[in-house]
């Protein structure tokens, strides 16, 4: 079951809406991202908390920051930003999930045209540990 906890527009009374961060959250590439939502995804026995990112710049083309590059952005959006909105907001999850995309686009339906990026860490003693999906 996928309920949203943070997003940009509300579109319907039911939707339970945050403050959204404003403006673009800074990461050590220094390419230009900002927060879109952040969702709870409850999955059989695993609770994934999902921050998805608009990343304008991860669009293949000239000038596309690379996979490798945007790991090291997500890795630090996990512990600067992912991990203390959890704790502001009181959140349980067992993984934290920050995924990239060059447009918005809707959770869970497939868009071959979108460049998307997506890493899982496991939130634990107040860091953020790498953790394949």
């Amino acid at each position: 079951m996928i309920r949203p906890i943070v997003m940009r527009w509300c579109f319907a009374a039911a939707v339970l809406c945050f403050p959204v961060l404003a403006g673009a959250a800074e990461v050590p590439s220094g390419q230009k991202i900002v927060l879109h939502e952040v969702l709870i995804d409850d999955q059989d026995t695993v609770t994934y908390l999902r921050f998805r990112f608009l990343a304008p710049q991860i669009a293949a083309g000239d000038g596309q920051v690379t996979y490798d590059v945007a790991g090291q952005d997500m890795m630090h959006l996990c512990e600067n930003l992912a991990l203390p909105y959890v704790a502001e907001y009181a959140l349980n999850g067992d993984r934290i999930v920050i995924s990239f995309m060059d447009r918005i686009t809707e959770f869970g339906q497939p868009d071959p045209d979108a460049t998307q990026y997506f890493e899982s860490f496991r939130p634990e003693n107040g860091v953020c540990i790498w953790d394949d999906f």
